[in-house]
C-alpha cells in the first residue's frame, strides 16, 4: 500500500470510529423514496453506525420540503416559494421525529437545529450558534441540522446542503466531513455517458481542472445540486482543515462500507482546523477595542485555555459581541480575539468568576470573555 492509499485508508477509518468531529451530510434523495416516504430503515442503521462510532457527530439532514410537499398536493419540488416554505414547514417535524426516534433506538439523543445563511455570516448569530452545538456536542447530544427553509429564501432558492454542511463543519473546527450522495464520488468525466470514465480516488487540490470535472447542477424532484455543489463544499472544508469523502449512500450501509474499501473519493484537508482559523484570527487588522490581561490570564491563555472574566483587569473601546479586541497583557499587546461579550456587559463583569456573572447581568452568561477557538496569540 502507497503512502497516499495508507493516508486515505486512515481517514475513511475514521468514520467508524474515533474522537475527531465528524459532520455527516446527507441528501433528500437518500432520506427519501420516490413515493415521497422516508427510508426509514435506512436511517435506523445509518443512526446506528453513528452511536456505535463513539465519537462526536452532527448530521446536516436535507428532505423537510420532500416530506412535507405531499401534504399540499405537489408531485414534484415546489416551484413557488411559498409552497417550498409550505412545505418545509410541514416536513420538517416529521423529519425531526424520524432522526430523533432513531437515535432513541439506538441509545442516542439528537436535536433539531435550524440555519440560515445569515446564521453563519452575522458574526454574534454565528457566535452563538456555535456555543449552542459546542454545548450539545459537550453533553453527548446529536445536532441534527437543516436550512431553515420555512423563513429562509436563499436557501430554498439554491437548494442543496452540501455548502451548509461545509460551513458547519468550519464553524465547529471538524475534522471529518462525509458526503452521502447518490454517486460514488468524483470521476473524470460523466460514468453514465462515457464509459471510458475513470474514478478519482484522492484530491490533493481543487484546482479549476478538478472543478471542470463537475458538470451542470442538476435537480430531479428530490435531490438538487450535483458534483459542482459538492466541489464547492469540499473546497470550503478542506481550506478550514477538514478531510471530506464523497461517496454513495444508496447501499443500505454506506457508513460499513464506506469506513473500508467501498468506492470513494477524499479530499485532503490543506491544514489542522484551528490552524486555519488561528491564521484568519491574525490576520483581522481593526480591533473596536481592548482587554487588559493579568500575568495568570495569559498563562492560561499560553497552554489553550479560554479568556476568562476573571482574569480580565479593564476593558477600552466600545464594541459589539463578536467584534475583534486587542489582548494586552503585563508587558504589552499580546494577542487578539473576538469579545464574547459587548463592551459594557464586559465592564461590569471584570474579574468576576463565571459563576457570578449571571447574577450581576441579570441574564444567563455567554461563558469566556474570549473563547480559545476565538483568540490567537501573537
Amino acid at each position: 500500500m502507497t503512502t497516499d492509499e495508507q493516508s486515505q485508508a486512515s481517514i475513511r477509518s475514521q468514520l467508524a470510529g474515533g474522537r475527531e468531529l465528524l459532520v455527516i451530510k446527507v441528501g433528500s434523495s437518500l432520506l427519501i423514496d420516490q413515493q415521497g416516504r422516508l427510508r426509514e430503515r435506512w436511517i435506523d442503521t445509518l443512526t446506528g453506525r453513528l452511536v456505535a462510532r463513539g465519537g462526536p457527530v452532527v448530521v446536516v439532514s436535507s428532505g423537510a420540503i420532500a416530506l412535507g410537499r405531499d401534504a399540499l398536493g405537489l408531485s414534484g419540488r415546489p416551484r413557488i416559494l411559498a409552497q417550498a416554505q409550505a412545505a418545509a414547514a410541514v416536513g420538517q417535524i416529521h423529519l425531526a421525529r424520524c432522526w430523533a426516534e432513531a437515535f432513541t433506538r439506538h441509545g442516542g439523543r439528537a436535536a433539531q437545529v435550524l440555519l440560515s445563511l445569515w446564521d453563519l455570516e452575522h458574526r454574534p448569530r454565528y457566535l452563538n450558534a456555535r456555543a449552542t452545538m459546542e454545548m450539545l456536542l459537550e453533553k453527548g447530544i446529536v445536532p441534527v441540522i437543516n436550512e431553515n427553509d420555512t423563513v429562509a429564501t436563499e436557501e430554498i432558492r439554491f437548494g442543496d446542503n452540501d455548502g451548509l454542511a461545509a460551513r458547519v463543519a468550519q464553524l465547529l473546527g471538524a475534522r471529518l466531513l462525509l458526503l452521502l450522495s447518490d454517486v460514488d464520488g468524483l470521476y473524470t468525466a460523466d460514468p453514465l455517458t462515457d464509459s471510458g470514465a475513470r474514478h478519482i480516488a484522492r484530491v490533493d487540490e481543487i484546482n479549476e481542472e478538478i472543478e471542470a470535472l463537475a458538470g451542470p447542477t442538476r435537480s430531479d424532484g428530490v435531490g438538487t445540486g450535483g458534483m459542482a455543489s459538492k466541489l464547492a463544499a469540499a473546497r470550503i472544508a478542506t481550506e478550514a482543515g477538514a478531510h471530506v469523502v464523497l461517496g454513495s449512500g444508496l447501499t443500505d450501509d454506506p457508513m460499513g462500507e464506506l469506513s473500508g474499501d467501498a468506492p470513494a473519493t477524499v479530499f485532503i484537508a490543506r491544514s489542522r482546523p484551528m490552524a486555519a482559523r488561528k491564521q484568519w484570527l491574525k490576520s483581522l487588522q481593526q480591533p473596536a477595542g481592548s482587554l487588559e490581561l493579568d500575568a495568570g490570564a495569559l498563562a492560561a491563555l499560553k497552554n489553550g485555555s479560554s479568556l476568562l472574566a476573571v482574569g480580565v483587569q479593564a476593558v477600552h473601546g466600545d464594541f459589539s459581541r463578536g467584534d475583534l479586541v486587542e489582548l494586552v497583557g503585563p508587558n504589552g499587546p499580546c494577542g487578539q480575539g473576538l469579545s464574547g461579550y459587548r463592551s459594557e456587559q464586559a465592564r461590569r463583569i471584570v474579574g468576576l468568576n463565571s459563576n457570578r456573572i449571571a447574577e450581576v447581568l441579570d441574564e444567563a452568561g455567554r461563558g469566556p470573555m474570549v473563547h480559545r477557538d476565538d483568540l490567537v496569540l501573537f
